[in-house]
């Protein structure tokens, strides 16, 4: 069993690297993909990184049910990043 009350400084943490970390080079990446460009080894990295960083907001979100909507929000952008990739690679 986990202790929710420990999660208030994992939240913490992670709001403030996906305000000023994950989600502006989410948005790069996104505007990249949006224009037809290929996904280098980098953003390749970065999506790995960025989803492991989900998985633990998911778990986070079944003890705190106010954050589903948020992380609902990033899986799904992060699901449009990774489709419209394999589409521009598949055109390439």
């Amino acid at each position: 069993m986990v202790d929710s009350s420990n999660d208030a400084g994992t939240i913490q943490v992670l709001l403030e690297r996906l305000n000023t970390q994950r989600l502006p080079r989410a948005l790069e990446i996104k505007q990249k993909v949006d224009g037809g460009e290929r996904l280098d080894d980098f953003d390749v990295q970065f999506l790995k990184t960025v989803l492991e960083d989900a998985r633990e907001g998911e778990n986070l979100a079944a003890r705190h049910p106010e954050y589903r909507a948020l992380i609902g929000q990033l899986l799904g952008l992060y699901n449009e990043i990774t489709r419209i990739a394999l589409e521009n690679e598949q055109k390439a």
